[in-house]
């Protein structure tokens, strides 16, 4: 008797078991893990998202953010660990496709959403409207004394001004080398190579005139600075926008309509504002984001 009271309650047990499996494995279909860069535009944009979706939706939202670089998130996101995560037109071009630059930013989207589409499974959705390039900005004094808008503008006095910027900007191919001739600028003196750290200090402090930055570095409100126009296109686009894995809008299509209410949301000096809370004020990414979404009226 005993010996069928024990293989009874082994039985349920085990069919329990297996109920709160089957469960857990319905409870994933409804779970969206959205993943980010290790840097805090990238932090802040999936956090963005990840917000949305919950106000959007019943979906559970898992966040793994800060996992690392570009090919630790694209790897990630072809092999199912994560469904989503904010990537850049310039970035899958060059670095996941090994493409050459396309400097028009519609054709290169069109590339790299077809491209994604067709070798990975992995849609690009609409663009959010930021352009985190490079560029050329200036310090308030030089914007004062001579009112430049361009890198035209710029060429035309570069001989009065001192140029510094982090190591790879020297190393690149659409760095300095290729900017100075692009443009026909020589600058005073020889450059300032330095870590990418100090590069504002020393615009900041006056040690320098001119450097490079990304378009949407919150530093440029931190110390003033004027960013010019590439009047050339010299500097390739580096257009952000959701990438989704395709199996995943099979499961959840309402997704891409959610997601595609950020389109041309956030231009660059929205990005600039939101990096420069989260990297200067230190304020939090997810405070940050819930504050974007309220304003918008999106949450």
């Amino acid at each position: 008797m005993k010996r069928f009271k024990i293989c009874r309650m082994t039985g349920v047990l085990s069919l329990v078991l297996i109920m709160a499996l089957l469960m857990a494995g319905c409870g994933g279909a409804d779970k969206i893990v959205v993943g980010s860069k290790d840097f805090g535009e990238s932090i802040v944009l999936s956090e963005i998202f990840a917000q949305l979706i919950e106000a959007k939706t019943d979906l559970t939202v898992d966040r793994k953010l800060n996992m690392g670089g570009t090919f630790v998130c694209f790897e990630a996101i072809k092999n199912g660990d994560i469904d989503i995560y904010p990537e850049y037109t310039g970035t899958a071009l060059t670095a996941q496709l090994g493409m050459d630059v396309i400097t028009d930013p519609d054709e290169a989207y069109r590339t790299v959403s077809n491209a994604f589409d067709e070798q990975f499974g992995i849609r690009w959705l609409e663009p959010l409207g930021l352009n985190n390039t490079y560029t050329i900005s200036v310090s308030d004094a030089v914007y004062q004394e001579y009112g430049i808008e361009t890198f035209s503008d710029l060429a035309e006095i570069s001989e009065n001004l001192i140029f510094g910027a982090e190591h790879e900007f020297f190393d690149r191919q659409d760095g300095y080398d290729g900017l100075t001739a692009a443009y026909n600028m020589t600058f005073k003196g020889d450059p300032q190579k330095m870590n990418i750290s100090l590069k504002y200090q020393a615009i900041g402090n006056g040690d320098i005139d001119v450097t490079d930055s990304f378009a949407t570095d919150g530093e440029i409100i931190q110390y003033n600075l004027h960013v010019l126009k590439d009047d050339k296109g010299f500097f390739p686009p580096y257009y952000a926008s959701p990438i989704i894995r395709n199996d995943t809008l099979e499961a959840h299509p309402e997704l891409e309509e959610i997601l595609n209410l950020l389109a041309g949301m956030i231009d660059d000096d929205t990005m600039i504002e939101l990096n420069y809370k989260v990297s200067v004020q230190g304020q939090e990414a997810d405070a940050v984001a819930a504050a974007f979404l309220q304003e918008r009226g999106l949450i």
